[in-house]
């Protein structure tokens, strides 16, 4: 027996979605203007308020209110009728008032007078008694004041339980949900990660297919954990995934278990759990796993903290999931080394995804995503931008962009140009352009000849990456300069020739001020420090010193994704961290030596660039290489 539907015709429906906004009333289902309606207390009070000065305004206006000397009078004359006479006042029906008006309804106060009702029997009017009971007005004297206390108390109590950051939802799961059109991110929005997007694309075969894998007595991963620097991408391909196989998405973050009262975190954790397995296939990501999964036992406060209880509660629900449930969890951290073992051992985080910094083309097809909805320049050219920003991750690349945009906007362009593209970048990289800086002669000479001499030494050593700009501008909280390189291709590994032209760039600076002026500035702080940390790791990690042997001294404890600026523990004598200082001294001094050779004899390319410099301030890689022949 077929169904019968009943369809509207947009006409109808648009009559009522009018009514519907007359009235205050939702939208429609599916409307995405549709919003929740919440009881106030306060909405109750003043509707009747409102209902009550209505009351009175219509029903003062019909009944007359009369002195009881004019009532009286009023008998006299015989033109009342159908009295009700009760202890506190007196109603009745006017046969004619003063103004003419017949039958009106009157009210007057009763006074204590024992004639009234020989006279009203003397006129012949009819009356009669009114027997007031005092028990509802007892009974509601305290009903109702009962019952305020009542709607107050638990209008309180709602908003104090109600919503995730209530007092009294301290054991409730503050996860997010979201639908898998609410989303709104599929893996056309990631580039840049080809490896695992591919990965990933199987965790959504499994959602969508099961019996595809577990026909064959395959198991459904318990858990999916993505490992990678900050920016690279973790959570928008645990968005990606959920919006491809079309399930819910719990977002939670790590830090949002744990509480200053014991057992929440493990409450929480339950609760999550419960509420995955009932809206089963669907997908928990748990982003900055660290906050949570730090390796027991690194506490001060000994084992029983509420840190450790809560991923005690996680290890538990991870253990003892129903693989065959459908749930999928999916973590993201940039500090893996510090996990607990129990947390990433086969059978709960299956799988681990290392989301590498995008390489040339990675960076390409990221800037192709995020310039969908930009309008670009005919000149501009994505190809150079990405050789133009190595080791920029996705979310840098974003900021680019946008930077470039907003740039463009504030010039009025009518497009983002490859100029805004520049502009952008040296921002990021560089800070802001200090146009108000002023600089004296001495100082913009000092400044000119430095720059001069990094790029002059980069275009004379064998392995250097070409120059791509070179400029006096002052940018950031100390730049007074800066020279742009340019890599022609990614690289992974660096031979010790590459690293010495490296440490003759760096020395470029300093020496072009010692050979003109005789004398040396602090301009070269952050060349020397730069230079300083390749040759000790050179000679202590890399084993590039004929004197020390193929031997490190340093065992590797900084976090794989984040540098925290801290110095590994010395793990050598005394004696042979004065060999190894004496060694960073003579590779430094052997570059500053190759460096000043390379400077006199090139001194006349040298005075060409600083002059230019100080002319144009801004010199661009093939302007250099054009003004040198």
């Amino acid at each position: 027996m077929a169904k019968r539907t009943s369809r509207q015709s947009p006409e109808d429906q648009n009559i009522l979605d009018k009514l519907r906004s007359f009235f205050g009333g939702m939208p429609p289902k599916g409307d995405p203007g549709r919003r929740k309606f919440h009881f106030s207390f306060w909405y109750f009070l003043m509707a009747l308020l409102a209902l009550s000065i209505i009351h009175d305004y219509f029903t003062a206006s019909q009944i007359d209110t009369i002195p009881y000397s004019e009532f009286k009078r009023y008998v006299v004359e015989e033109k009342v009728q159908k009295l009700s006479l009760k202890p506190q006042q007196i109603t009745g029906i006017l046969k004619e008032d003063k103004q003419g008006r017949k039958d009106r309804p009157f009210v007057t106060v009763r006074v204590e007078d024992p004639e009234l009702v020989k006279l009203l029997d003397a006129q012949k009017i009819d009356y009669k008694g009114h027997y007031e009971s005092k028990w509802l007005a007892a009974v509601l004297s305290w009903v109702l004041p009962l019952a305020f206390f009542i709607i107050v108390w638990r209008f309180l109590i709602g908003r104090m339980a109600g919503g995730p950051q209530g007092v009294l939802s301290l054991g409730k799961a503050r996860a997010k949900i979201y639908a898998d059109r609410e989303v709104g991110v599929t893996f056309k929005d990631v580039a840049g990660i080809d490896e695992a997007r591919q990965e990933l694309e199987e965790i959504v075969e499994f959602l969508k297919t099961p019996e595809k894998f577990t026909r064959l007595g395959g198991k459904i991963p318990k858990g999916v954990l993505l490992v990678g620097a900050p920016g690279t991408g973790k959570t928008l391909l645990a968005k990606a995934v959920a919006g491809e196989s079309g399930v819910p998405f719990f977002s939670i973050s790590g830090s949002e278990f744990v509480e200053m009262f014991v057992g929440v975190g493990a409450a929480r954790v339950r609760d999550l759990f419960a509420q995955a397995k009932e809206q089963a296939p669907c997908i928990i990501f748990v982003d900055e796993l660290d906050a949570l999964g730090k390796a027991r036992g690194m506490s001060p406060m000994g084992g029983h903290d509420e840190r450790e209880q809560t991923l005690n509660q996680l290890l538990v629900e991870m253990d003892g999931f129903d693989a065959t449930a459908g749930v999928i969890i999916m973590a993201a951290t940039n500090r893996p080394e510090i996990l607990d073992p129990a947390l990433l051992r086969a059978g709960r985080f299956d799988r681990n995804v290392a989301i590498d910094r995008p390489d040339l083309r990675g960076r390409e097809a990221i800037l192709k995503v995020h310039t969908k909805g930009v309008k670009l320049g005919p000149d501009v050219d994505l190809a150079k931008v990405a050789a133009l920003t190595p080791g920029f991750v996705g979310a840098d690349l974003a900021n680019l962009v946008n930077e470039a945009a907003l740039l463009s906007a504030r010039r009025d362009e009518n497009s983002v140009g490859m100029a805004e593209f520049q502009d952008a970048i040296d921002r990021i990289i560089g800070g802001l352009e200090k146009k108000n800086r002023m600089m004296n002669e001495k100082e913009k000479h000092i400044v000119a000849y430095h720059e001069s001499g990094h790029a002059l030494v980069a275009m004379n050593v064998p392995t250097a990456d070409p120059v791509n700009k070179v400029s006096i501008i002052p940018r950031g909280i100390a730049a007074l300069g800066y020279t742009q390189q340019l890599p022609t291709e990614d690289r992974y590994l660096m031979t010790r020739e590459e690293l010495l032209d490296r440490l003759c760039v760096l020395l470029g600076g300093r020496v072009a001020e010692e050979i003109i002026f005789k004398d040396i500035s602090t301009g070269a702080q952050n060349d020397l420090q730069r230079a300083t940390d390749i040759a000790r790791s050179m000679v202590t990690e890399y084993g590039m010193s004929e004197k020390l042997g193929l031997v490190t001294y340093t065992r590797e404890k900084r976090p794989l994704f984040l540098n925290t600026g801290i110095a590994p523990a010395k793990e050598y004598s005394e004696k042979t961290a004065q060999e190894i200082d004496a060694e960073v001294s003579r590779l430094m001094e052997e570059c500053h030596q190759r460096v000043r050779t390379i400077l006199n004899e090139k001194r006349e390319h040298l005075e060409i660039i600083s002059q230019t410099l100080l002319e144009k301030e801004t010199i661009l890689g093939d302007e250099l290489r054009e003004l040198l022949g």
